[in-house]
């Protein structure tokens, strides 16, 4: 005899109500698309829509708005991408809340494989992010592909692996030219540079100083990383589980030494680019290197600045620079506190640099003070951490299951046209939070700002790159005014003190430029002409129509990690997030092109303010 046992009450049987609605929209997708049915494959987007490529179907990173947008996309790229296969993402159920079905998924392309991010309500898909994560036939060397590292047997005049890389690194320009050549070995050009060595793309990464990691060690002493481990993960090879949240500047220096070396990065110390120029004919660069002394002209394919986020060193010019009788540096010179023990230091500046070389100069004892020219936004780093980053980036998510490829790609799904919505709530709640500090912040003198539109920190950075402070201390020193602020332009140095327009002098032994930097592209300008630099326009900001990033508007950082209006000429940087998971989707476009592969760009970036 048999017993039929009925399910519980309330037990899902089947498909759950949410993953049918996703499989019926990712299967209509694709009926449409292999039909070639334009106008009925947008109409399975709602009305007001974003739908956020990178690579997969534009080789761009591209953002289109609303249902034109997506006729305008689908109708110059569905029928050469051959898009096929969507399917929810293993293991991923879709999740449903607030009437919006959220689901990842993954799905093929004629020369590669994609994965995705849907939120679909009952008006259709409100945001879709589609990403190219490999090529058919190119993909990375690693797990069941990677190396073997040895050739087992007995062979006369075996040449070790480190007889091989040493012949590799020295041989570039000599014996063989590189198909890229990266300037600038920070921490986006060591991410790309692990990325290229995974896609077997020759390349070398060129920076002026000795060693990797250079760049950190020489910044001033007290100098942190801001953002917390969880975020800045370099690719293929995190942080140690024991690593620091917020990691010293020499800790990271020595980090990504180590990481250039295990991941065979081809690095070139010591060895400024000089000049870069294209020939148009021969669809190649010639980068004049000084390496060590010698100057060798590298030719290749593709050239890549990776320069963070900042340019040159603004730098003032003021009456009275050349009598002042004391030391003055920009904040990227500043050497640490120790030399101004009972000295008076003026620091001109009031975001991050600003706020830590005050913060470790009134450790020492010194007389420091604050020169705040414009407002600031401030947010308290444990504020941030729990209430902008914890659910994707803390130890919490790391328990709830939210691995980084996992939470870069929810971070990646949301279009920058919206972001501003989703973030401003966010530092509404940080403001009530800390209301009492603010309080005090303010009452001490010090101008606060929350962003032109009140979307706080990352949006900040996104538009303009600068404007802000994440207070790891140093502002209950300003609020408490143990470190005076005074406000004013700085309009001239006396033998002995600094000049506001408000007509105070501040005496002082040492000024401190603590006034940013200029854009990226003003370095590449000195190595690629300023003609090639106003072809490509600026660099870096949305064209949000905000301070200091002007429109129009791109819903991209212009620019970045996609091809550029110069033909072979590509930028890469961010922080270390940004380093991380563009590097990939840079990678892959040089990939392509190495290969032979078609990649006809859609929306290609204009060219917009110069540079």
């Amino acid at each position: 005899m048999t017993q039929t046992l009925e399910p519980a009450p309330g037990t899902q049987v089947g498909p759950s109500p949410a993953r049918q609605r996703v499989e019926r929209w990712l299967a209509d997708l694709e009926s449409a698309l292999t039909s070639g049915d334009v106008e009925r494959a947008a109409g399975l987007f709602a009305p007001t829509c974003f739908w956020r490529d990178l690579v997969a179907f534009t080789w761009n990173i591209k953002t289109v708005e609303n249902r034109d947008g997506v006729t305008d996309l689908l109708r110059e790229t569905a029928a050469r991408t051959g898009a096929s296969s969507f399917r929810i993402t293993e293991g991923e159920e879709p999740e449903e809340a607030d009437g919006v079905t959220t689901a990842f998924f993954t799905f093929e392309t004629a020369v590669g494989r994609g994965s995705g991010l849907l939120r679909l309500t009952d008006e259709g898909a409100y945001t879709f992010l589609t990403t190219l994560d490999e090529l058919k036939g190119y993909e990375e060397r690693r797990g069941p592909t990677r190396p073997k590292g040895v050739e087992h047997g007995a062979f006369k005049n075996r040449v070790t692996w480190k007889e091989k890389r040493t012949a590799e690194i020295e041989g570039i320009g000599r014996d063989r030219q590189p198909y890229v050549v990266v300037i600038g070995g920070g921490q986006g050009g060591i991410a790309l540079g692990a990325r290229l060595r995974a896609l077997d793309i020759d390349h070398v990464v060129l920076d002026k100083h000795p060693r990797p990691g250079d760049q950190w060690r020489s910044r001033y002493k007290s100098l942190c990383l801001h953002d917390p481990v969880w975020y800045d993960h370099l690719p293929y090879l995190p942080f140690p589980p024991n690593w620091p949240v917020f990691s010293p500047k020499d800790k990271i220096g020595d980090w990504l030494e180590m990481y250039t070396r295990v991941m065979e990065i081809n690095y070139w110390g010591s060895s400024p680019a000089k000049k870069a120029t294209w020939d148009d004919d021969a669809k190649e660069w010639s980068i004049v290197v000084d390496r060590n002394g010698e100057e060798i002209v590298l030719r290749p394919k593709q050239l890549v600045f990776a320069l963070g986020v900042s340019g040159k060193p603004n730098i003032p010019e003021l009456p009275g620079q050349d009598i002042f009788r004391g030391e003055q540096h920009h904040s990227s010179q500043h050497p640490g506190p120790d030399p101004y023990k009972d000295k008076r230091v003026v620091v001109i500046g009031s975001n991050n640099s600003a706020f830590d070389i005050c913060g470790a100069l009134w450790e020492v004892g010194a007389d420091v003070t604050m020169v705040q020219r414009s407002s600031t936004h401030v947010v308290k780093s444990d504020s941030l951490m729990e209430l902008g980053l914890g659910d994707l980036y803390s130890e919490r998510a790391v328990a709830a299951g939210i691995t980084t490829h996992k939470a870069d790609t929810i971070f990646a799904s949301l279009p920058y046209r919206i972001l501003a919505d989703v973030q401003r709530p966010i530092y509404e709640a940080i403001k009530e939070r800390d209301k009492e500090y603010y309080e005090r912040l303010e009452k001490a003198g010090f101008w606060l700002d929350w962003g032109d539109d009140g979307s706080g920190l990352f949006m900040k950075y996104l538009r303009r790159g600068s404007g802000y402070y994440i207070d790891v201390g140093v502002g209950e020193l300003v609020a408490n005014g143990e470190i005076p602020v005074k406000h004013g332009q700085v309009v001239a140095l006396t033998e002995d003190a600094v000049r506001l327009d408000t007509g105070e002098e501040l005496p002082a032994d040492v000024v401190v430029y603590a006034t940013g930097y200029g854009s990226m592209n003003a370095l590449a300008a000195d190595i690629i002409g300023k003609e090639m630099a106003e072809k490509v326009g600026k660099v870096w900001g949305l064209g949000s129509g905000t301070t200091k990033d002007p429109g129009p508007w791109e819903g991209e950082e212009r620019n970045m990690w996609k091809p550029t209006q110069q033909e072979g000429l590509w930028f890469h940087g961010g922080n270390l997030h940004q380093s991380r998971y563009y590097s990939l989707y840079l990678a892959l476009q040089l990939k392509a092109r190495q290969v032979g592969l078609d990649t006809p760009v859609y929306g290609l970036q204009e060219s917009y303010h110069p540079y």
